[in-house]
This record gives C-alpha cells, sequence and structure tokens, in this order.
C-alpha cells in the first residue's frame, strides 16, 4: 500500500504542503478532492517523485521511497496520468502508447491485450497522430500509456477535465474494471464530485495545503464535500 506521512512540500519559500498524510491499497479506489490551487496536484507530484519533500515520508509496498527520484518509483510500478493528459501530439497513437516501455525490462515491452478491451477506440487509430485525437481519445491514450507501464499504483490527476459525458462514462468504466482486477492501487484526483463519490472506497478532502476531511466513502458527508469544493 502507499502510505504518505505528514509530507510538507514547497516551492521556493512558498509552502504548497503542510502535514499532509493519505493512504491508497491495492484493489481501492483513493479519491482527494478539493479547490484548485489547494494541493492536489503537488501532493501526486510528491508521490511520482516530480518534486521533493522538505519532510515526511512517503511508503510505497513497505519501502522508503522518499528520496527516489521520478524514473526510479516509476520501476517500482507508480504511474501518473497528468491533468492536461500531456500526449505526444507528433507521435502516432502506437508511438505513444510504447513510451509506456521506459521503465520496462525488455521482455515486458508489449501492449496489453486489456487496453484496447478497455478503450477500443485506440486500436483503430494506432497510426494517427495524438493531436489529430479528440480531448477525450486523447484521454483515454494517456491513460492507456499508463497501463503500458504494468503499474500497481496508478494516479490520475482529474481525467474528466473537459472530456464528454460519454468518454467519462468509458473511464468510470475503466477504473472500476482495474480496482476489480484486485492488483492494482488507485489515486483519483477530482473535482467532479459525482464521478468520485461512484467510484471511491475512501477519499481524502484538501484545503490551503492540508488534508481536512477523510474517511471511508460510506461516511462522506455529500452536503459538507460539496460545500469545500464549491469556489
Amino acid at each position: 500500500m502507499l502510505n504518505v506521512d505528514r509530507i510538507d512540500l514547497h516551492y521556493g519559500a512558498a509552502q504548497a504542503l503542510k502535514k499532509v498524510s493519505l493512504q491508497a491499497e491495492i484493489g481501492k479506489v483513493t479519491c482527494l478532492m478539493g479547490r484548485n490551487g489547494v494541493g492536489k496536484t503537488s501532493t501526486l507530484r510528491a508521490v511520482a517523485g516530480q518534486h521533493g519533500i522538505t519532510s515526511g515520508t512517503i511508503t510505497w509496498d513497505g519501502t522508503d521511497i522518499s528520496g527516489l527520484p521520478a524514473h526510479a518509483r516509476a520501476r517500482k510500478g507508480i504511474a501518473v496520468v497528468p491533468q492536461g493528459r500531456e500526449i505526444f501530439p507528433l507521435l502516432s497513437v502506437k508511438e505513444n502508447l510504447e513510451t509506456g516501455y521506459a521503465p520496462l525490462a525488455r521482455k515486458d515491452r508489449s501492449l496489453p491485450d486489456s487496453i484496447f478491451d478497455l478503450f477500443p477506440v485506440l486500436k483503430d487509430m494506432l497510426s494517427r497522430r495524438g493531436g489529430d485525437l479528440s480531448g477525450g481519445q486523447q484521454q483515454q491514450l494517456a491513460i492507456a500509456r499508463a497501463l503500458v507501464t504494468r503499474p500497481r499504483l496508478l494516479i490520475l490527476d482529474e481525467p474528466t477535465e473537459g472530456i464528454q459525458p460519454s468518454i467519462i462514462k468509458d473511464i468510470g468504466r475503466a477504473i472500476t474494471w482495474l480496482r476489480q482486477q484486485g492488483n492494482m492501487a488507485i489515486v483519483l484526483v477530482e473535482q467532479y464530485f459525482e464521478f468520485a463519490r461512484d467510484l471511491a472506497d475512501s477519499f481524502a478532502v484538501m484545503d490551503r495545503g492540508e488534508i481536512v476531511m477523510a474517511g471511508d466513502a460510506k461516511n462522506l458527508d455529500e452536503t459538507k464535500v460539496r460545500g469545500m469544493l464549491t469556489v
């Protein structure tokens, strides 16, 4: 499991995270919610090794990974689907997927059939450039690229942002299927409350760089959480 224990994170003199703690278990979805600018993406960057923490510890699978660089964490099975997708627009869909080979041993460098079962549209577009896809198709590609790495911890940063409702449903079904396989922990950052509520096993809500509410999804106070997501 992932255990983030009382981490602080700074950008220069500005403190972005204050004593943030978060857990994620294999076979479950942990949803991290909050308004824009409260520290959600900074938390994900800390877990992925994209920005160093000032204090606290991050443990994955029983090992302290706080000091490991991002590429070493990727080799330990941590994959990120970034906000804004960040696919390569001039590469084909197939080439974008193959960038997921980077942390894998040579013998494991193949495209899993499961990604085309989850997102069949990608199979028909393997030769198309990533930049020619719609926003929703690019989001599916970004998730599929992460899955190529065979992650055991999948981090998704606002996967519904700017996506049409039909593809939001496809993404929700994909996350549900991945959870059911029982071999992956999923951390989902989301502002779309209904999407997060329907998928979450546990939740945490952030405000001003701190976790201000957390617990099992079945104990989630909808009115209170909605109030904390409203600008």
